[in-house]
């Protein structure tokens, strides 16, 4: 699998901003087929990091519904990845 294909995107919330301030963990939405190896070489490839730990979980699919239609959306993988102290990832910071 791609390095660049391994990563989705950043997920900025709430809870993740409180884990990336007290326990500087990242929150990530990952390929769903992508095992805590990948994920951790991807991080340190691409961002220069060095990588402590990496936490998977898959996140269940959620109905949904838009007037009497019902669907579902698809299921999807999250990582919470632990850096090394004093070490950040640029694209959080100022979120």
């Amino acid at each position: 699998m791609n390095l660049h294909e391994v990563i989705r995107k950043p997920l900025v919330t709430e809870k993740s901003s409180i884990g990336r301030e007290e326990g500087n963990l990242v929150t990530l939405a990952v390929d769903p087929r992508a095992n805590k190896h990948e994920i951790r070489r991807a991080v340190e490839a691409l961002f220069n990091v060095n990588v402590l730990d990496v936490h998977t979980m898959r996140m269940p699919r959620k109905t949904r519904r838009v007037g009497k239609h019902a669907g579902r959306k698809a299921e999807w993988k999250k990582a919470l990845v632990r850096l090394a102290a004093g070490q950040t990832i640029e694209f959080f910071e100022g979120v």
